[in-house]
């Protein structure tokens, strides 16, 4: 391994985003969901007009984490009106942080989470926040140990079921 590179992603990134999008989210949850809702989630969720309309978002950014030339995960940040839920002005959420499987346990999440962090700071944002899967326990502990707290609960419709998620803040 390389060392790892975080840069940012734009639209001429769309195919390598999509590609690591759609592995990563299938290697994390498709032991827990059926093929069907699978499916239709990364269709819907990953097609490459929503993820060029998310990379276009005055309010969405977005970094891939580079080993050499493989892109090994990535890290997707929402301000303003592109927040998942609305929050206060001061606010950023990271909504997706997902490293690949052969890349956990080796510092690349905690290098997009510190990507992250720079960002809310250079920003002077108050406070981080997220949604995490109730049932994602690696990802649960992962925000924990960063110093992330429950604050309230989301619903999160994932095909035809409806999965809570639990959603953590950290003040800045």
């Amino acid at each position: 391994m390389e060392q790892i590179i975080i840069r940012d992603a734009n639209l001429k990134d769309l195919s390598t985003l999509q590609t690591v999008a759609r592995q990563v989210f299938f290697e994390t949850f498709a032991p827990y969901n059926t093929a069907e809702n699978m499916q239709k989630y990364l269709e819907e969720s990953f097609s490459e007009e929503k993820l060029a309309a998310e990379l276009n978002h005055p309010d969405s950014f977005f970094y891939l984490a580079w080993d050499g030339d493989a892109a090994v995960g990535y890290l997707k940040l929402n301000t303003g009106k592109a927040q998942t839920e609305p929050q206060e002005a001061a606010a950023l959420e990271i909504e997706r942080i997902y490293v690949k499987s052969e890349y956990q346990g080796k510092k690349v999440g905690q290098l997009l989470y510190n990507k992250a962090l720079e960002i809310a700071k250079e920003r002077n944002n108050s406070f981080l926040w997220l949604g995490v899967w109730e049932e994602n326990q690696r990802a649960i502990n992962f925000y924990t140990k960063n110093g992330f707290v429950p604050f309230d609960t989301h619903q999160f419709k994932f095909g035809d079921e409806i999965q809570t998620d639990i959603m953590m803040k950290k003040r800045l």
